[in-house]
């Protein structure tokens, strides 16, 4: 099967390491995971993004049909404003989670998972009615990602427009980005402050050159994919496929906060989330540090003595801590922080214990 490639692809493709992403051959790494997470904790990263999915909902009835079919509230929503949010079947597990934003009162653009592009928009066929049109307008848009502490400075040296009046989870349109408009968003995915540029595809080049080119006094690193999943894995962001899927709520995943059970609209997996809220889940998902040697991966198994409890979902090293840590879906009983537990790693059962999340939090 042929790769999908970005239109940023040619711009780096003998700069980075690239890999299969999804069916996309994607940036895992520049001048090294590390090197690169360090530089988004400490001045500024760039990331290309564009094999996320974007679609256009409009019509006079867009507002009920997403109210149906996600889980946070968005009649609470302004123009100009993002929100986050999950898609669940009516038992609760979790279609994709997505960030919805708000031009209009019937006019949206929700941002889709690479993977789940075809199946989100077949799932949302399948239940909108009335008056509401679709446009997926992921091919010809390029998103690119600015972030880190230093992503504010060096934007606003690329515009006119001064950027810091754009508050976290807002967003400006027709955003003048050296010469290249853009729909200019306050959000990220790495626990930093950042921005999220979607842009032209045809434009999405020359823009990349121009803010490596403006970032460079800043210390700013193009960015991979690696990186990218160490930093939104530290700041305990899903990653769906891993915290997230269809045999996974919103709420054991830990993003209970964007699922408004008692909205005016009912919506699909309202019953089964309600129920979960109210009576708490049956697994939760916690963060693990290992006592033992080894590092928790993905798929490895959760002991208590010769129980199994819970499934690593992430894990890795953490840079910024330095120690092995992991973020588990636990039977909720094991859930208590200090809590020792072991870790199925290559035959061995290897001690472990629970701990706070996330594992990382920016000082404001």
């Amino acid at each position: 099967m042929t790769l999908q490639r970005t239109p940023l692809f040619e711009e780096y493709q003998n700069l980075a390491k690239t890999v299969d992403f999804g069916g996309w051959e994607m940036p895992v790494s520049f001048s090294g995971i590390k090197a690169e997470h360090f530089a988004v904790r400490g001045s500024a990263g760039l990331f290309d993004v564009s094999h996320m999915g974007e679609l256009e909902v409009e019509g006079p009835d867009a507002l009920s049909n997403l109210q149906r079919l996600l889980t946070n509230d968005l009649s609470k929503m302004e123009d100009g404003q993002a929100q986050y949010h999950a898609m669940c079947t009516e038992s609760g597990g979790t279609v994709d989670d997505l960030i919805v934003y708000r031009r209009s009162e019937d006019a949206y653009v929700l941002v889709l998972n690479a993977a789940n592009i075809e199946s989100d928009i077949a799932w949302i066929q399948e239940h909108i009615q009335g008056d509401v049109s679709l446009n997926n307008v992921s091919k010809e848009t390029a998103l690119l990602a600015v972030q880190g502490p230093k992503a504010v400075n060096i934007l606003q040296t690329l515009t006119e427009t001064t950027i810091t009046n754009i508050k976290p989870f807002r967003f400006q349109e027709g955003v003048s980005l050296g010469g290249v408009p853009t729909f200019l968003s306050r959000t990220g995915y790495t626990g930093e402050d950042g921005f999220e540029l979607y842009v032209s595809h045809t434009d999405a080049p020359g823009l990349w050159n121009k803010i490596l080119k403006a970032g460079e006094p800043f210390g700013l690193l193009p960015c991979g994919l690696g990186a990218r999943d160490t930093l939104r894995f530290e700041a305990k962001l899903a990653l769906y496929g891993q915290e997230l899927n269809r045999e996974i709520s919103p709420i054991e995943a830990g993003i209970g906060f964007a699922v408004k059970v008692d909205k005016a609209t009912p919506f699909i997996g309202q019953k089964a989330l309600k129920a979960q809220k109210m009576e708490g889940p049956t697994r939760k998902l916690v963060g693990i540090e290992m006592i033992g040697r080894g590092i928790p991966r993905h798929g490895y198994e959760v002991y208590k003595e010769d129980k199994k409890i819970g499934v690593v979902t992430s894990g890795t090293q953490s840079p910024t801590l330095g120690k092995n840590v992991g973020l588990v879906l636990l039977d909720a009983g094991f859930s208590a922080l200090d809590t020792e537990v072991t870790v199925h790693i290559r035959g061995k059962n290897i001690l472990a214990k629970v701990v706070k999340t996330p594992f990382y939090k920016r000082s404001v």
